[in-house]
């Protein structure tokens, strides 16, 4: 499967957001993810085995329980199929950081004008 079908999923995201933060036990990411998305916890076991079988996450076994965390490989492959179309964000990027930043600049230059005419 290609490191965007397993990301494509709202699910497999969320999860992957979830591990993102720290490992989380089998049993916690099915909580959160069956209240959110209303679905079954073997469901959320089967999101789970798509993500370890496509590199995105690892498990490790801990007494019963499973904890699972997120695995760089998977990440580095879709950030690597994806670097290519950087360009496409960067400059607007780039734009808005600018246009961001004159904003403040201005806000700040009318703060103080302001404060002088209180004065």
């Amino acid at each position: 499967m290609h490191a965007l079908d397993v990301l494509g999923d709202p699910v497999r995201r969320r999860i992957l957001e979830l591990l993102a933060v720290g490992e989380e036990s089998a049993g916690e990411l099915g909580s959160v993810i069956t209240a959110e998305f209303g679905i079954s916890q073997p469901a959320v076991s089967q999101h789970l085995r798509v993500l370890r079988e496509n590199g995105f996450a690892t498990a490790r076994p801990v007494g019963a329980r499973r904890l699972y965390a997120v695995d760089p490989a998977g990440v580095e492959a879709a950030s690597a199929w994806l670097s290519p179309f950087e360009r496409f964000w960067r400059g607007p990027l780039a734009a808005l950081d600018t246009e961001l930043a004159r904003g403040r600049s201005q806000r700040r230059r009318a703060g103080q004008i302001g404060e002088r005419s209180e004065e």
